[in-house]
């Protein structure tokens, strides 16, 4: 247990570096977002002079060599070599196992349940380790108990409520539709749990908005604090050329709410009219409707697929490339718009959720389009093949506008005033005594 610190009437010092358990059940960065937001936030945090511990289940987080991790194996029942597989009996010996197999028996989606458990019963053995506990989004019913124990914020990038939405609308048949109302059960859970913490972090404007609409958490509860990204490794790359014709997208999961189909609709419309249209898609080919829609289409030929490369060759990818597109019906926020828009690549990206809170201007930093919308996708692609100039106007006006806004050290800094801010409170104050902290 670490020495106690001194402290001032309101608890820590205001300046005291802090010890923080940081908890992701997905947290592998080419699972997506989530996966990139745990990696460079908890760097950034150790850089700024805070200890940071990670407690994950599978994929596992890639994390900076100063990190240590904790793993809380899952039964691993959605991994990417068998998904959906089922257990053996003999891999059940815990409540969370239990938990897990259970919700999957139901058609629910039982990770962040059954993570929450397991992170509860691994930070009972080490209350007075930690000053605060950081959930990222996984509002399993045991981060209440955590909560209990140790100042706990989470943090919310967008509500699940808006991926269930549209996965329904997109389906018509009414056996798939229910069986995704029954997938996504879990977030009402995630609801109930994010209305009874005392800080949720969200980062986008129009995230609050929409998660106080869907599940209910009150506005005073959630402050915005947006993420990052680095814009010296996320820089513009002069020396490579730039290939006629040339898109690159991120697609970490085949899903409604991403819009890959719509690019993939687009791009077949664009090659009637030119044939140099290639697609560079980083993400891993996945079983699903977008899949068999480039087999449709016909467009194999014309996409490549990279997965599990260095971010270093992901820069040089949207260096090669003559527009980066992000095509979602809905964000939250969008790491992928703004680490193009970072490396200088003119980018094309609907309106959809806070993609025009974070692209800003159509004709400015980004050439915009209606989400959900195969010709007017068309046609800002098609804009910015045919100028170069207006490529390179938005593309260097898209870089100055995330170097003012967002890195990752400005995401840490507005992170740990929310961490004292949450410890600062009555009831924080008496958990961090009763733990040996103060």
């Amino acid at each position: 247990m670490s020495a106690a610190r001194p402290a001032g009437a309101s608890g820590l010092s205001p300046d005291a570096p802090l010890k923080i358990a940081y908890l992701t059940y997905r947290g592998k960065p080419h699972v997506g977002g989530q996966g990139v937001y745990t990696r460079h936030l908890t760097k950034a945090l150790v850089d700024l002079g805070h200890s940071v511990e990670v407690f994950g289940g599978q994929p596992y987080p890639v994390l900076d060599d100063r990190i240590p991790l904790h793993k809380l194996p899952s039964l691993d029942i959605w991994n990417d070599h068998f998904p959906g597989r089922f257990p053996g009996f003999w891999e059940i010996k815990s409540r969370a196992d239990l938990a897990e197999i259970f919700t999957h028996f139901k058609g629910t989606f039982g990770e962040p349940l059954s993570f929450s458990i397991r992170a509860r019963e691994a930070l009972k053995k080490r209350q007075g380790d930690f000053d605060l506990v950081h959930d990222n989004q996984c509002l399993g019913y045991g981060i209440l108990g955590i909560e209990k124990m140790i100042p706990t914020i989470v943090t919310l990038h967008h509500p699940i409520t808006r991926d269930r939405a549209l996965e329904m609308q997109h389906s018509k048949n009414w056996r798939k539709r229910f069986g995704i109302g029954r997938w996504y059960n879990f977030v009402k859970m995630q609801g109930r749990v994010a209305s009874r913490m005392p800080r949720v972090v969200v980062v986008s404007e129009n995230s609050i908005k929409d998660i106080h609409s869907d599940m209910g958490v009150s506005l005073d509860r959630m402050k915005l604090v947006p993420v990052g990204v680095d814009p010296e490794l996320f820089t513009p790359l002069p020396h490579i050329s730039r290939q006629p014709g040339r898109l690159i997208t991120t697609a970490s999961a085949d899903v409604a709410l991403k819009g890959l189909s719509y690019l993939l609709e687009a791009m077949a419309k664009l090659r009637t009219e030119r044939d140099d249209i290639r697609l560079t898609i980083i993400g891993k080919p996945r079983e699903g409707a977008s899949n068999d829609m480039i087999d449709k289409l016909g467009l194999r030929p014309h996409i490549d697929f990279v997965s599990g490369v260095p971010d270093e060759r992901i820069v040089e990818l949207y260096a090669e490339a003559e527009l980066a597109v992000v095509p979602s019906l809905y964000e939250g926020f969008s790491l992928p718009a703004i680490e193009a828009m970072s490396t200088g690549i003119c980018l094309v990206a609907t309106d959809g959720g806070a993609l025009p809170e974070v692209t800003g201007k159509d004709n400015e930093t980004v050439l915009q389009c209606p989400a959900g919308n195969v010709d007017a996708l068309a046609a800002a692609i098609r804009r910015g093949l045919d100028d170069a100039a207006l490529r390179a106007r938005v593309g260097e006006a898209g870089r100055q506008r995330v170097v003012e806004r967002w890195s990752w050290k400005h995401c840490a800094q507005l992170t740990v005033d929310q961490y004292r801010e949450v410890l600062a409170m009555p009831d924080n104050i008496e958990k961090l005594r009763k733990n040996g902290r103060l």
